[in-house]
């Protein structure tokens, strides 16, 4: 299961889910969708996006957990 940690890099930039929909151009609600780790897909040039506007590596919010464990 991978987890999405965008909250976390969010409290560490200081940044709200707003700004950030702002400075990516996706809305809050997809923010929020990804944020909760509601979302079944993030397509590359979004990722790229969110990891330009929070100066961080896609492992920075994206981790990977066996589930069985």
């Amino acid at each position: 299961m991978i987890r999405i940690d965008l909250g976390v890099m969010l409290a560490r930039r200081k940044m709200s889910v707003t700004e950030l929909a702002e400075r990516v151009g996706i809305t809050i609600a997809n923010i929020s969708i990804l944020k909760n780790g509601r979302a079944k897909a993030i397509r590359f040039e979004t990722l790229d996006a969110i990891c330009r506007a929070l100066n961080c590596q896609p492992g920075d919010i994206l981790a990977w957990e066996d589930e069985n464990t």
